[in-house]
């Protein structure tokens, strides 16, 4: 059973987090299921379905990055405030 993304919000460790590169995304849902924080969203973005990812959920474990086979997901380090 998949998280409530209610339930878990991101603390402050997160050191890299996803970044969809939405012109290679192809709306598989690949990232989508299986995000273990159920944080991933498809959306009509320009007409075409698209992954969205709620940072305030994602604890930034990048397993959608590994499991996209269209190379559509990169890291990038977090900013602090």
């Amino acid at each position: 059973m998949k998280a409530k993304p209610t339930q878990n919000k991101t603390g402050t460790w997160r050191t890299f987090k996803p970044k969809i590169n939405l012109d290679k995304c192809t709306g598989c849902r690949i990232c989508f299921e299986v995000c273990p924080d159920s944080c991933i969203k498809m959306a009509m973005i320009n007409g075409k379905v698209k992954s969205t990812i709620n940072y305030t959920y994602c604890k930034g474990c990048l397993l959608c990055k590994k499991e996209c086979p269209f190379k559509a997901i990169d890291s990038v380090k977090e900013d602090k405030i």
